[in-house]
C-alpha cells in the first residue's frame, strides 16, 4: 500500500480531537468559581469562612467529575462545552440559594407560615445529584437519539399525560394562583418541566415526516408566502392545546413555551416566514382573549403594567414585581456584593422564581449580563449541535430543546425585570427547585448526546483490495 493511501486512512480513522481535556479544564473552573462565591459570601454575613466550604466545593466537585467521566467514556466526541457552562449555572444558583436560606427575614417567614424552617441549600443540591444521575443515565441508555424516533406518537401522548396530571383531583395543587404542580409522596413536581423535553421529541418526529407537506404555500400576501388552509390544522390544534393550558392550570409560562417552541421547530423545518407570524399572532390573540377573562392572568397583567400601584399590590396580595425591580435598580452597574444585598424582601420566591433580582442586585448589571451570556453559550452551542447533525430528526431535536431553554430563559427573565408579564417558570439551574434542575439535566444530556453523534468522526473506508494490486503491478 503507498504511504499516501496509509495517510489518509489515518486521517479518517482518527478524525476531529474529542475536546474532553478542555472540558475537564473548564469545568474545574466552573467548580472554583462557585466555591470562589461561596466563601465571599461567608465572609460578607459572618466575617469568616462557611463552615460547610469544604462539603459544598467536594459535593459540587464530585458531580462534575462523575458528569465528565461519563461523557470521556460513552459521548467522547460531544460538545466540550455544554456540560462546563450547566456545572458552572448549578453551582452558582447553589451559592445564591444558600446565601439567601441565612436571611433571618425568610427563616422568620418560613416559620411563620409552616412552624418551622428548613434549609434550601442541602435539598438543591440533593436535587442537582439526582439530575447529574438522570443525566448519565441518558448518556448510557441512548446509545443513538435516532431510536428516540420510533416513540414519536407516544411522545405525544406522554407529554398530554404530563400536562394534565396538574388537573387530577387529589393529585394537583393550586401554588399562587396556578395547578403547575402535583404531590407525590410528599414531593412537589412540576411536570410541565418534563413535559417539555418529550414534547420536543414528539413536534421533531412529526414535522421530519410532515415539513414537505407544511411549506408548501397556496398565495403570496405582502410578501409573505401563507400556507395553505388545510396545512394550519396542526398549528391551531397546537395553538388550542396552549390555550387550553393557560384556561385550566392558568399557567402563562408553559402555554408560551409550548406554542413558541413548536413555532420556532416549525419554521426550521419549513424555512417559512409565514408560520413565524402566524404564530406571532396566534399567540397574541390567545393571550389578549383569555387575559380578559381569567382573574389570575388578569393580575399578572395588572402587576407587570402598575408594579407599584397601591391598589394592585392590595389586590394581589403581593409587592414581588416591585421589590424585584428596585433590587436590580439598587445593584447597579457591579453590584453591592454577595451576601450583601436586600432581595429576602421579595419574600418566599426569592430563592426561586425571582432569584434573577438577587443576582441583579449582588452582582449588578455585569453579573446579570454575565449570567445571560451562560444561557446564551447554551443555547448557541444546541444551536451548533442542530447544524453538525448529519439527520433531519436530530437537527429538529436540537434546535427544539435549544429553543425551548431560551424561551424558558427569556419568559422567566423578562417576567422579574417586568419586561413581559410574570410567569409561573423558574431559570434553569440557578432557581431553587427539583423539577427544573433535574429536568434541565436530562436536557443537556440529549443534547450531548445528539453532539456527540454529529461530531463523531466517519469510520475510514476499507482498503481497496483491487486498488492495491493496481498500484503494485502498475510500470
Amino acid at each position: 500500500m503507498s504511504s499516501s493511501t496509509t495517510h489518509t486512512s489515518t486521517i479518517g480513522a482518527i478524525g476531529a480531537p474529542s475536546r474532553r481535556n478542555t472540558e475537564l479544564a473548564l469545568l474545574a473552573f466552573a467548580v472554583v468559581i462557585p466555591l470562589f462565591a461561596y466563601i465571599n459570601v461567608g465572609l460578607a454575613i459572618d466575617g469568616e469562612l462557611p463552615s460547610g466550604m469544604l462539603g459544598y466545593g467536594c459535593g459540587l466537585g464530585l458531580l462534575a467529575s462523575v458528569g465528565h467521566i461519563v461523557v470521556r467514556r460513552f459521548a467522547p466526541y460531544a460538545d466540550p462545552l455544554l456540560l462546563p457552562l450547566s456545572t458552572l449555572l448549578n453551582g452558582l444558583g447553589l451559592v445564591v440559594i444558600w446565601r439567601l436560606d441565612q436571611s433571618e427575614k425568610l427563616q422568620s417567614l418560613a416559620k411563620t407560615a409552616t412552624g418551622s424552617f428548613s434549609a434550601s441549600a442541602p435539598k438543591q443540591l440533593m436535587y442537582s445529584a439526582i439530575g447529574i444521575a438522570l443525566f448519565v443515565a441518558v448518556l448510557l441508555l441512548l446509545k443513538d437519539h435516532r431510536v428516540l424516533q420510533r416513540y414519536t406518537y407516544i411522545s405525544m401522548v406522554v407529554a398530554l399525560a404530563l400536562l394534565l396530571l396538574p388537573l387530577v383531583p387529589g393529585l394537583g395543587m393550586n401554588v399562587f394562583g396556578a395547578r403547575i404542580w402535583i404531590s407525590v409522596a410528599g414531593f412537589s413536581i412540576q411536570p410541565g418541566e418534563f413535559a417539555k423535553i418529550v414534547i420536543a421529541v414528539f413536534f421533531a418526529g412529526y414535522l421530519m415526516v410532515k415539513r414537505d407537506a407544511l411549506a408548501l404555500a397556496s398565495r403570496r400576501f405582502m410578501g409573505i408566502y401563507l400556507p395553505r388552509g388545510r396545512d394550519l390544522g396542526p398549528i391551531i390544534v397546537v395553538w388550542a392545546m396552549s390555550i387550553l393550558i393557560l384556561v385550566f392550570e392558568t399557567d402563562l409560562g408553559t402555554s408560551l413555551l409550548f406554542f413558541g417552541m413548536f413555532v420556532v421547530m416549525l419554521y426550521v423545518a419549513t424555512e417559512r416566514t409565514s408560520w413565524i407570524v402566524f404564530g406571532l399572532l396566534m399567540s397574541s390573540v390567545g393571550a389578549v382573549g383569555v387575559a380578559t377573562f381569567e382573574p389570575h392572568v388578569q393580575e399578572r397583567v395588572d402587576a407587570w403594567l402598575n408594579p407599584f400601584s397601591d391598589a394592585v399590590i392590595a389586590s394581589t396580595g403581593s409587592d414581588q414585581i416591585a421589590q424585584s425591580l428596585m433590587a436590580f435598580g439598587s445593584g447597579g452597574v457591579l453590584g453591592t456584593g454577595l451576601g450583601q444585598g436586600h432581595s429576602d424582601l421579595i419574600g418566599f420566591a426569592a430563592n426561586s422564581d425571582f432569584i434573577l433580582a438577587t443576582f441583579g442586585e449582588e452582582l449588578g448589571l455585569a453579573g446579570v449580563m454575565a449570567i445571560l451570556l451562560i444561557y446564551g453559550l447554551i443555547v448557541e452551542r444546541g444551536v451548533r449541535t442542530a447544524l453538525a447533525a448529519r439527520d433531519p430528526f436530530g437537527k429538529l431535536l436540537a434546535i427544539g430543546l435549544s429553543g425551548a431553554f431560551a424561551i424558558q430563559v427569556f419568559v422567566v427573565s423578562g417576567g422579574v425585570m417586568g419586561l413581559i408579564p410574570l410567569t409561573g417558570m423558574t431559570m434553569p439551574f440557578i432557581a431553587n427547585g427539583g423539577s427544573s434542575v433535574i429536568a434541565n439535566w436530562a436536557l443537556v444530556g440529549i443534547l450531548i448526546r445528539i453532539s456527540d453523534t454529529a461530531r463523531r468522526p466517519a469510520p475510514a473506508p476499507a482498503p481497496n483490495p483491487d486498488a492495491e494490486m493496481t498500484q503494485v503491478v502498475r510500470p
